[in-house]
């Protein structure tokens, strides 16, 4: 559960995928529904999510927007209608009254011919189990019960479509049943299993097997077959026969788009709710490619298969669904009480978004490695300036997830690969971690961000320090620390021409944010040093940071603002990294820095919010929200 070992400003940050007012008053109502709901969010390639007003205006999409199709349907009395996706043609969608986003669940509710359906999503992100959060394994819940006093028949469908286990719909796949005790299951892959095969951004997996099961005692029906079929003779019919599975395989999937279905016949539904239950899983087998070997997932470290995962799936439901309701309350209640209803919206979508953004791998001795994927950017995998604007939640939730992110990257530049003094970029391009592939790569420090990387691994490493209230960790990365802090004490309060996090905007010379970072990254050092024992060097270091700090006050300065680099008058830029002074306690910065800053800012802004500085109009919401958080005032957050 929520730690609270930093102050509320780290809980703050939490939202860094948001961009609305954090304190919004109690009675203002959260906006009607996410840009995209999340609706299965385990990590880059298992993420689906729908885009539309309601469930059954359209198809639900990858995170990429390509079609991952799933379907529900619903049969009242004999009166079909569409609850999920946008088949068959000509189909009836139920009346959605309601959506709520949970933490760890979706909630979908529908009313019609006298019933209210709920459908449930549950994804058991539990950061505090590493088992359960690493298993690619969703339950989907259809709660029916009367609202008119009378007794209805009820029949549920659902099914799953094979885009799901290819990148794209030319690919070829195939089909089958898988024996599991006490339950039916349904499985899609790809004929060719292009294990780790491919990397890059807008790609889908096209390896492992994707799987749909159901209770087996709860009397399913279950086909396996093109989408047309199976959608048409429910919506025609209902479960009326039992029908074989289609057996023209491989084929590829845009052939009539092959689906796993699997449904239920409820007789003479009441008042009181009758549910019925689909598990989706998939098993990727391996995860990622960690310099040449490939990694499993986290929850197959013990040697389970996937028939071991469902089974315990299906076993651990309950107690993993009271687990989620309690999780999701008393986050929530934290996040409103940080700082209202919108702030908790907010951060619960930043929650799915992040961890659907990550993998959870095992090492060959068993070690949990958590690596990053950059969506909708070059796709790099573990990069640094990701892991820092994503650290807050995990400091905050699960710091062993933490060191799994942070564990990678120190062994990368601890190895004899990374020739450089300074802290690495990325490992490579997802899902490949062999090495550094932005900028010069291994072979030149060409392109290469030095101050911004070697700034954010030893701010975060005092960070998680801090919430785990040892140095243990980073005890064998000591040499490490200390080089990168010696480069800082060189190259760090006036920066080269060079690039930050914020690459986009191009290089730049004497930056004032990035003096910032590199400031508080020499104070992180001292902090760290003192608790590995090392007291003659924390001092030292912490006295350069305080003269550091004092330099750049008289350097950035620009009357009633600072400056965006040190020799440009005239200029300002968001002074983002400002904020780990106020959460590490540090206190280089005196509060009327913030101030001032934060003034300027204010009458700043353009409509659609704080540039990240002068140069243009474009901004990034993660950075306004933790400058938002730099005077800790409610009203300034609100403000921006």
């Amino acid at each position: 559960m929520p730690r609270r070992r930093f102050p509320g400003i780290l809980f703050a940050l939490f939202a860094f995928a948001g961009g609305a007012a954090l304190f919004a008053s109690d009675g203002e109502r959260p906006l009607p529904r996410p840009p995209s709901v999340p609706l299965v969010t385990h990590d880059p390639y298992f993420s689906i999510w729908s885009p539309s007003d309601r469930l059954a205006d359209g198809w639900p999409v990858h995170w990429t927007g390509r079609p991952h199709a799933l379907s529900a349907l619903v049969r009242v009395d004999g009166k079909p209608f569409r609850v999920m996706g946008r088949g068959p043609w000509g189909s009836t969608p139920m009346t959605q009254t309601g959506l709520e986003v949970f933490p760890t669940r979706t909630v979908y509710v529908f009313a019609d011919a006298g019933v209210e359906l709920t459908l449930t999503f549950l994804c058991p992100l539990l950061p505090s189990d590493l088992d359960v959060l690493s298993r690619p394994v969703t339950y989907i819940t259809a709660g029916v019960r009367s609202t008119d006093g009378a007794g209805h028949d009820v029949q549920l469908y659902l099914d799953a479509s094979a885009e799901i286990a290819v990148n794209t719909p030319d690919q070829k796949v195939v089909w089958g049943r898988l024996a599991v005790p006490g339950l039916e299951v349904l499985s899609f892959g790809s004929r060719d299993q292009r294990l780790l095969e491919k990397r890059g951004d807008d790609l889908r997996i096209d390896w492992g097997y994707f799987y749909l099961a159901v209770p087996r005692d709860l009397r399913p029906v279950t086909r396996l077959g093109s989408s047309g079929a199976c959608r048409e003779s429910f919506w025609n019919d209902g479960w009326a026969d039992e029908v074989a599975d289609e057996a023209d395989m491989p084929r590829s999937v845009s052939e009539g788009y092959p689906v796993a279905a699997a449904g239920f016949v409820l007789d003479k539904v009441g008042a009181e709710p009758a549910s019925r239950r689909w598990i989706l899983a998939y098993d990727d087998r391996f995860s990622i490619e960690h310099f040449h070997r490939k990694l499993r997932p986290y929850w197959r470290r013990t040697g389970w298969e996937a028939s071991q995962l469902l089974r315990q799936a299906a076993l651990d439901y309950d107690k993993l669904a009271a687990a989620c309701r309690e999780f999701d309350v008393a986050l929530l209640a934290a996040l409103t009480g940080a700082g209202g209803a919108k702030y908790a919206w907010i951060a619960t979508l930043a929650f799915r978004q992040s961890i659907a953004a990550h993998k959870l791998a095992v090492d060959v001795d068993g070690t949990p490695l958590f690596f990053p994927k950059e969506n909708c950017s070059n796709g790099c995998i573990a990069t640094v300036d990701v892991i820092y604007p994503s650290a807050p939640l995990y400091l905050y939730l699960s710091p062993p997830l933490m060191k799994a992110m942070l564990r990678p990257v120190f062994d990368y530049a601890a190895s004899g690969r990374w020739p450089f003094p300074v802290a690495p970029h990325d490992l490579g391009t997802y899902p490949h971690a062999n090495g550094q592939v932005y900028g010069g790569g291994e072979e030149s420090e060409e392109d290469q961000m030095p101050v911004e990387e070697s700034g954010n691994m030893l701010i975060l490493a005092a960070a998680l320090a801090r919430a785990e209230e040892s140095v243990e960790f980073l005890r064998p990365y000591e040499p490490l620390l200390r080089c990168w802090a010696e480069f800082l004490k060189d190259k760090g309060l006036d920066p080269e021409n060079q690039l930050c996090t914020d690459d986009f905007a191009g290089h730049l010379a004497h930056n004032a944010n990035l003096s910032l970072k590199a400031i508080l990254g020499l104070r992180a050092y001292a902090d760290l040093a003192g608790r590995l024992g090392k007291k003659a060097e924390a001092k030292a270091y912490a006295a350069t940071a305080a003269r550091f700090a004092s330099e750049w006050l008289r350097l950035a300065d620009d009357g009633d603002h600072y400056r965006l680099a040190f020799d440009k008058p005239g200029t300002w830029s968001q002074k983002y990294n400002l904020v780990w002074d106020r959460i590490l306690g540090y206190n280089l910065f005196p509060a009327a820095v913030a101030d001032k800053e934060m003034a300027y800012y204010r009458k700043s802004q353009n409509r659609y919010g704080l540039p990240l500085d002068n140069r243009k109009d474009y901004t990034k919401l993660d950075w306004v929200l933790w400058t938002a958080c730099l005077t800790g005032r409610a009203d300034d957050f609100a403000a921006l």
